[in-house]
């Protein structure tokens, strides 16, 4: 079937270059990212209430669905986004990368100075009628570039191409802790950790760098006020552990099956809903069990990328897609603890 002369199945004999992405991209791993699209915006109107009272008082009131139709935006903007980056070659892409990791490099050095403060933190620009967090972006173009770099050495063998990542991964955590965000940089010295030892990394220097980073936690947590009262409180209920207490109360006013949609109460005591607690506001509303489901739902996603990898024979595409799925199932990770 045709409409304006645009066909609207995709079949074999067609040559379009929108029929030829279909058939050559990895449709059940799309599917899932579409569903996990979907959760999250049901999990967003679910939340929009609570953050939009929680915003609202004095002059401002704030729409109770406005995250809703700001996260429907972004999805809309997003997913073609999506698409056409999944077109690009491998050269376009590593280009694309290279000059996106240039441009919000600067921009999170910039942040310090230009950034808004935010619960103690610089770590967001504030743009005309929304914030931008530079790391965010930052992150997978750093994993396509240094997965760009390390393939190098699969050419030549004499190229420094770890210690040169290193001195990249290094000006970002230094940008990271200044400020301060530990969560970000552990993550992204992790994903480079995974791409390092897929590089040819020695063991005895990942060993090194993992007791590095365990020295550089315990010496986090003598002078870091925030990093302190974290681990005390997640390990001996120490300090203020409000945020999780409440989001603790989410999860039990939800139970297995939840409280059903829009009937979740303990949702507007929580900071961020729509955000940092975002997961908390699912369990309430939709039951553990729905809360295993999406966490199924990440690790098939993850296992589904890392078996498609396993008769890859390209280092850069090995490198840059292990890079990125691990850095996927970190942020899930960070998100769902």
């Amino acid at each position: 079937m045709k409409i304006a002369g645009v066909s609207l199945a995709f079949g074999r004999a067609d040559k379009s270059p929108l029929s030829r992405w279909f058939w050559t991209i990895d449709r059940p791993l799309l599917f899932m990212l579409l569903v996990l699209i979907g959760i999250g915006l049901i999990g967003v109107a679910a939340a929009s209430p609570a953050a939009a009272l929680r915003l609202s008082g004095g002059a401002v009131t704030v729409p109770p669905l406005h995250f809703l139709w700001r996260q429907l935006m972004w999805v809309a903007a997003g997913v073609p986004l999506m698409i056409g980056v999944s077109m690009l070659t491998k050269d376009a892409a590593r280009r694309v990368a290279l000059a996106g990791f240039v441009i919000f490099l600067i921009l999170l050095a910039l942040v310090p100075f230009i950034g808004a403060e935010k619960n103690g933190a610089v770590r967001w620009i504030q743009l005309p009628g929304f914030q931008m967090q530079p790391i965010e972006f930052l992150k997978p173009f750093f994993v396509i570039t240094t997965a760009w770099l390390f393939a190098l050495k699969f050419e030549d063998r004499s190229l420094p191409v770890i210690p040169l990542g290193g001195i990249l991964l290094a000006l970002i955590v230094g940008l990271l802790v200044i400020q301060p965000d530990f969560g970000q940089a552990a993550l992204v010295i992790a994903v480079w950790l995974v791409q390092a030892v897929l590089a040819g990394l020695p063991l005895l220097i990942l060993a090194i760098a993992v007791a590095a980073a365990l020295g550089g936690l315990v010496i986090a947590y003598q002078f870091e006020p925030h990093i302190r009262n974290r681990i005390d409180g997640y390990l001996h209920g120490e300090g203020d552990t409000y945020q999780v207490d409440r989001a603790l109360d989410c999860f039990r006013s939800g139970g297995l099956y939840g409280a059903g949609p829009g009937e979740g109460t303990a949702k507007f005591h929580l900071p961020e809903a729509h955000t940092d607690y975002i997961f908390s506001v699912i369990g309430e509303e939709f039951g553990a069990i729905a809360c295993f489901a999406l966490a199924l739902l990440y690790l098939a996603i993850v296992l589904r990328v890392l078996l498609q990898l396993l008769d890859e024979d390209d280092p850069f595409t090995l490198m840059a897609a292990t890079g990125l799925v691990a850095q996927f199932g970190g942020q899930a990770l960070i998100n769902m603890s």
